[in-house]
């Protein structure tokens, strides 16, 4: 019936001062504040709609170990953060993946290699086509989407023969890859596909919620440009 207390650590995550950011708070201050006496009331803090988006976006070390598998699991990799800002979140997205790079392509050719098959799946071929994309697909996610009316070429995978997806990465044949890592489930190791985008800078998406906010992202750049530059002091202005 006692509650031990083993660490305690007088620190905010890295995504804190990006948070302030946004929304034009100092709350390193205002914890600072807090842990010396202050209360909450004290320090008259009011709501305010924020109206902007700001996307965080980590970067990652891959590029300079070419031989991992560039995938994410519980273990701490990214090295930093970037932030994109703007008045609607696909604009704020793009803009932080272009700050991490590489940067998400306007037009060209999307690799889809999924392990599952589902309605979400379909939502990001069907906006990739709807934009003028061309659909390459591994065997399995082609028939897929063919079978929902989403127009795709299939693409050998590495044991398949060539040309390959491997091929189609080094050849600049295409812009983006969607893989999501089959992981236990695979009878044959995919990691090669997100290595030789690294290898060849080529942007890659491993999970479909990504693939969603990148479709969302690339078709806000293409209506209205990448929202140019706005000082955080006129993002924070419109908050009064």
């Amino acid at each position: 019936d006692k509650v031990y207390v083993l660490e305690a650590n007088p620190r905010a995550s890295r995504t804190v001062p990006l948070v302030s950011k946004v929304c034009g708070l100092s709350m390193a201050r205002a914890a600072t504040e807090l842990m010396l006496g202050r209360t909450l009331k004290s320090l008259n803090l009011a709501a305010r709609p924020v109206r902007h988006f700001g996307v965080k976006e980590a970067v990652f070390p891959f590029d300079k170990y070419p031989e991992v598998d560039p995938v994410l699991g519980p273990e701490m990799r990214s090295t930093g953060e970037v932030l994109g800002m703007a008045d609607d979140f696909g604009t704020a997205f793009f803009k932080a993946e272009e700050a991490a790079s590489p940067a998400l392509p306007r037009d060209g050719a999307v690799l889809m290699s999924l392990i599952d098959k589902t309605p979400a799946a379909l939502e990001v071929g069907r906006a990739f086509a709807a934009m003028g994309f061309r659909i390459t697909a591994t065997e399995g996610t082609q028939a897929f989407l063919a079978a929902n009316g989403v127009a795709c070429e299939r693409i050998n995978k590495l044991l398949e023969g060539r040309p390959n997806i491997a091929d189609g990465i080094m050849n600049r044949e295409i812009q983006l890859v969607i893989n999501t890592p089959a992981g236990k489930r695979s009878v044959t190791d995919d990691s090669y596909i997100r290595k030789a985008a690294i290898k060849y800078k080529i942007p890659y998406i491993t999970t479909l919620a990504a693939a969603r906010a990148a479709a969302r992202g690339i078709e806000a750049a293409r209506a209205h440009g990448q929202g140019g530059v706005k000082p955080l002091q006129a993002y924070h202005a419109e908050l009064r």
